[in-house]
């Protein structure tokens, strides 16, 4: 678990990302980064956005599914 705090820039509220924080998303500074709300309410930070790594894995499924067409169009 990680402590940070919130403190006022300008008309903003910003929350400080440690050095480890940053390690663990594998992110740097100026990176996007996407905060998601859980059922529970909860905010989850990831470096990478949901619904892209979503459709991702759709269209894996898809390529998958037909495989010998998309070979054969190749």
């Amino acid at each position: 678990m990680f402590e940070t705090k919130i403190r006022k820039v300008g008309n903003s509220a910003v929350m400080t990302l440690s050095t480890e924080m940053l390690a663990i998303l594998d992110a740097k500074e100026g990176d996007p980064l996407f905060v998601v709300r859980g059922d529970d309410g909860s905010l989850r930070i990831m470096a990478h956005d949901p619904a892209l790594a979503e459709a991702l894995a759709t269209a894996e499924i898809v390529m998958d599914e037909n495989r010998d067409l998309l070979q054969a169009l190749a």
